[in-house]
């Protein structure tokens, strides 16, 4: 990371744990809810096309906003931004908890994604701020590896509230945390103050980086089900385009202030880091979906059973990421990056392979491989990424990176599917995707052993 070893901000552990529960409780929730559709069927009387957008609508959201959130975190600062975005998380998760339409459901989740968009890039800005920058893969381990557990908690924790109390306690329970975290921030650390803060904020390219992510995503997202020669989704796709091309125009005549300024734009290292990301960004996505599905249709798992199943890639995707700080401080970023995308291609091979009578022991290899990958690479990369660029663009930088995730593994969940529907054997058609995502994964490798350095962030090419 360019600059100091110094920290420009003091933080205790007290802060660290309102870190920590804000990256648990935004991982915890992009899962929670996908064991309580069937509830919410029944009682809202809709059917599954309804329901998912509880899940759909906060992740788009989240997606498309991500990047405007690390802009201003940056902007007008990390605390301030995290703060605002607990107050918009946690508000409309009461709210939802309350209402009793499913479009009321949605589009509180919806909001709540914002919120969530606040809250994501600040906490990656103040963590690796505060550590030294020959501490970063453990900041990037802490960050990845709690969202990691977030994640692999979600269907258990959702599935017990759900069974329990009903669905709803899964959005009540954010109330108490936000304002333990909101505590710990208010008390635990101190008010940065960014360096660009006299910068005008970039309103034009904000509304149309926004609009053609939205376009997109949603494309892809109802493409799935509509078909993609459907008029509205061509249209979409056009939006999105058209809208992209006036960002592009918009942000060269900016210039510095931006919402994605030149030095991030021409910063060759961070291009790479994202590339590499784009590469390998279908494939947790893809296993989230399919490996359910596979479970639910091939082996009649309930739906509490299919998030059990998926435990040995959670949990294994946490704990790799918990370790990769250290063995980044020791082996360096292009080893760790390598052996992460060395595992994605492997577990992915080693997963498709699968019939109607494949067993789930005969599955666990391949599942422990691939999340011992996932954690490995994107706790690594995400650290590279962070350190190639400024400390005032920490948050920005974060927020791109996840931008990137998000929208690589919505066109590759896509294209994934597509794949799955042409054939008339489930395990055939998640055995084609799945070698398409090994294949993809493989260039992210390649990325990783040609420029990526062996010391902190990445080497200038």
């Amino acid at each position: 990371m360019q600059g100091s070893e110094k920290n420009s901000v003091k933080i205790s552990v007290w802060a660290l744990l309102a870190m920590v529960l804000s990256v648990f409780v935004i991982a915890n929730d992009f899962t929670a809810f996908s064991v309580a559709l069937p509830m919410m069927n029944e009682e809202f009387h809709a059917g599954i096309d309804k329901t998912q957008w509880v899940i759909n609508g906060y992740t788009l959201m989240f997606g498309v906003f991500i990047v405007t959130g690390g802009r201003l975190a940056d902007r007008i600062g990390r605390r301030k931004t995290l703060i605002w975005g607990l107050v918009i998380f946690a508000f409309f998760s009461v709210l939802a908890s309350l209402v009793n339409s499913i479009y009321g459901v949605i589009i509180c989740r919806i909001l709540m994604g914002i919120g969530g968009a606040l809250i994501w890039p600040s906490i990656l800005g103040i963590v690796f701020t505060v550590f030294p920058a020959s501490k970063a893969g453990i900041a990037g381990a802490l960050v990845l590896g709690v969202a990691g557990f977030g994640n692999a908690m979600g269907p258990l924790l959702g599935g017990v509230l759900t069974d329990t109390w009903g669905w709803r306690w899964i959005l009540l329970i954010n109330l108490p945390i936000a304002i333990i975290v909101y505590l710990f921030v208010r008390t635990s650390i101190e008010d940065d103050k960014p360096v660009d803060q006299n910068e005008p904020i970039d309103y034009a390219g904000v509304s149309t980086l926004s609009i053609s992510l939205l376009s997109l995503l949603l494309a892809l997202d109802l493409g799935i089900s509509v078909g993609w020669k459907n008029p509205f989704i061509l249209s979409l796709f056009v939006i999105s385009l058209i809208v992209l091309c006036f960002f592009v125009l918009i942000e060269r005549r900016v210039g510095q202030s931006a919402l994605i300024p030149p030095d991030i734009i021409h910063n060759v290292s961070f291009f790479l880091a994202g590339l590499a990301t784009l590469m390998t960004s279908a494939v947790f996505f893809t296993v989230l979906v399919y490996l359910p599905l596979f479970f639910t249709k091939a082996m009649q798992y309930s739906a509490m059973e299919s998030g059990i199943g998926l435990l040995p890639v959670m949990l294994t995707f946490a704990l790799s990421s918990f370790s990769a700080g250290a063995l980044y401080e020791k082996l360096g970023a292009k080893w760790i990056t390598s052996i992460g995308t060395g595992c994605l291609v492997l577990g992915m091979f080693l997963l498709s392979h699968l019939t109607m009578y494949t067993s789930y022991a005969s599955m666990l290899t391949g599942m422990i491989i691939l999340g011992l990958g996932v954690g490995f690479f994107y706790s690594t990369i995400t650290t590279v990424a962070l350190t190639s660029v400024a400390e005032t663009r920490a948050s920005l930088a974060g927020g791109i990176i996840y931008m990137l995730l998000n929208l690589g593994g919505a066109i590759g969940l896509a294209i994934n599917t597509v794949i799955v529907s042409q054939y008339e054997s489930l395990s055939e058609g998640i055995n084609m995707a799945f070698s398409l995502n090994a294949i993809l994964s493989f260039f992210g490798l390649l990325i990783c052993l040609l420029w990526i350095g062996n010391k902190q962030g990445i080497e200038k090419v």
